[in-house]
């Protein structure tokens, strides 16, 4: 029998279910030379109008250092060479026309008054051009120190309106990091506060716009199955891991030279402060969150910050016993030999004649027992795990529930029965499966675990769109569902200080070690077999 083809839906209808459409605007990217605006937002935004799903009336515009020649052909080259690498569908000229003519470029400071006074007459110039309506979406995919200056410019410059626009709209996005620990993200947030109304904030996070990380609350909240067994009651423990196979720099295979490098933003950050401060709490928030009562933006949101305040604070015992930190060395990724951290970042150093750090201590993997201390998740622990230069690139929340009594067909204590488990794949094959024991056919009664399947690609067909493709939409339409709330950030900061405090003032320690291509240290296996379970191959 033929699998049905699934209804059409509105695809265009964001997070709070309303009918809300994207909106009439110019985009401007701060820092529309730097890499993310190359490989993943002018390719989103080209995807887009591929699909048919822009306002009519729209136009991008690059804002800050690098053009080379003219400003505008020089940023639409740059933007038909990252969607020629990075687009989920290839280049099609009769598109590209189209979307490159509404590709602009404004050379100049970010902190600069006259730069800003630029940045205004191309952006009435292109109004008069493409008949927007005075719509601003500025996207700061800057550093955290330079969003001060940059919005206190944008304030300056007359190019903030009111809140209360409705046509006219102004709405900033923030990219993440906010901030490197919870003093500076409050002055990130204090500073971005200044300028514009929390109603026009969206703070990013890509992770949620993931089409799994959005099937979450459809998945708990739209299969009367799943919901009442969504607690304490039937859950054992939920694992959460984000895989990297790519480490810090990326080396061609065949001369070994370095192709392309993350030090220069990573070192000193870490893991902690990359992964789990915002995209895998953000995850857990979505995993463990009470049923909103609405779909409303601020009570999903709400319903988040509830999780990151019943968050369990680690004692001193659990910073010891439940938080493992590592550093990858010499190892082999898919056939290939790659060199350690330090030696990534040594090179790196002496490339660009930096300082060689004494002591490198920059964690690439992290792993956590994590407690929600609230009535439906009482007792259940959260195991996170991330890294660098693990064997696959992989996402998953898996959550398990609890094993069957010791009777029956689970007498056999050196032969228990696997339990169930509900994985939902984040990347890179987004679904979900769920294991269930059943009997092999025959006359004697043998039980064998099978896996009920869902993909993506295979039930809707291609690929699914990108994270930021979604997110962008989303402010576009004024949704802020998918987006993550000042206070929210700050909760999650709060949550992991005492962690980073605690690191910093053991700097001289020794950090454990895990050869590239392996699944982490010795640690994090200790870590969850302290309680009688293990880490789930990806």
């Amino acid at each position: 029998m033929a699998t049905p083809t699934p209804e059409p839906v509105n695809l265009l209808s964001p997070g709070a279910g309303s009918a809300l459409l994207p909106q009439p605007c110019v985009l401007v990217i701060f820092g529309g030379a730097g890499d993310l605006s190359w490989r993943k937002l002018l390719p989103a935004v080209y995807n887009l109008n591929i699909d048919g799903v822009l306002p009519s009336n729209f136009a991008v515009i690059g804002f800050g250092m690098g053009a080379v020649g003219d400003p505008d052909e020089w940023f639409r080259d740059r933007a038909r060479d990252g969607i020629e690498r990075f687009s989920r569908q290839p280049l099609d000229e009769k598109h590209w026309a189209d979307y490159s003519r509404s590709l602009f470029y404004v050379e100049g400071s970010f902190s600069d008054l006259r730069a800003y006074e630029k940045l205004k007459a191309k952006l009435e110039a292109v109004d008069a051009q493409f008949g927007t309506p005075g719509a601003r979406v500025y996207y700061l995919s800057i550093p955290p120190q330079l969003v001060q200056p940059a919005v206190e410019q944008l304030k300056s410059a007359g190019l903030v309106n009111d809140p209360g626009e409705k046509r006219a709209f102004t709405r900033v996005i923030v990219e993440k990091p906010i901030g490197r620990d919870l003093e500076s993200a409050k002055q990130v947030n204090a500073s971005v506060a200044h300028a514009f109304a929390e109603s026009q904030t969206y703070r990013i996070d890509h992770y949620l716009g993931k089409e799994t990380v959005q099937n979450l609350m459809v998945l708990r909240f739209a299969n009367s199955i799943f919901e009442p067994l969504w607690n304490q009651k039937y859950i054992d423990h939920v694992q959460i891991t984000v895989a990297e196979e790519e480490g810090l720099a990326q080396y061609d295979p065949i001369t070994g030279e370095t192709t392309a490098s993350r030090v220069g933003y990573y070192e000193g950050v870490g893991a902690l402060r990359d992964m789990v401060q915002n995209h895998m709490l953000q995850v857990l928030c979505l995993t463990a969150m009470e049923p909103p009562y609405s779909l409303s933006a601020d009570v999903v949101r709400d319903g988040k910050v509830g999780v990151l305040r019943c968050l369990r604070p680690f004692s001193q015992s659990d910073l010891e016993n439940s938080v493992v930190r590592a550093q990858y060395i010499d190892g082999e990724v898919q056939g290939h030999t790659v060199p350690n951290y330090r030696h990534e970042v040594i090179d790196f150093n002496s490339k660009h004649n930096l300082p060689i750090p004494p002591s490198i201590t920059t964690e690439t993997f992290v792993a956590m027992r994590v407690h929600i201390d609230n009535w439906r998740w009482a007792g259940v622990p959260f195991y996170l795990r991330t890294g660098k230069r693990l064997p696959k690139r992989a996402s998953e929340i898996a959550i398990q529930f609890k094993a069957v009594p010791n009777i029956l067909f689970n007498q056999n204590p050196d032969v228990p029965l696997e339990p169930t488990v509900l994985s939902i794949r984040v990347q890179p094959e987004e679904g979900l499966s769920l294991r269930l024991a059943t009997k092999l056919p025959g006359p004697k009664v043998r039980i064998f675990p099978v896996k009920m399947e869902f993909n993506y690609s295979s039930l809707f067909g291609g690929e699914s769109p990108e994270a930021y493709e979604r997110l962008m939409l989303d402010v576009m339409a004024g949704d802020a569902t998918l987006f993550m709330r000042r206070d929210a950030v700050e909760a999650a900061w709060e949550f992991v200080m005492p962690v980073l405090e605690h690191w910093e003032q053991s700097r001289s320690r020794f950090l454990p070690q895990y050869q590239a291509g392996t699944w982490g240290p010795l640690e994090a296996d200790r870590l969850i077999e302290a309680d009688h379970r293990t880490w789930r191959t990806l």
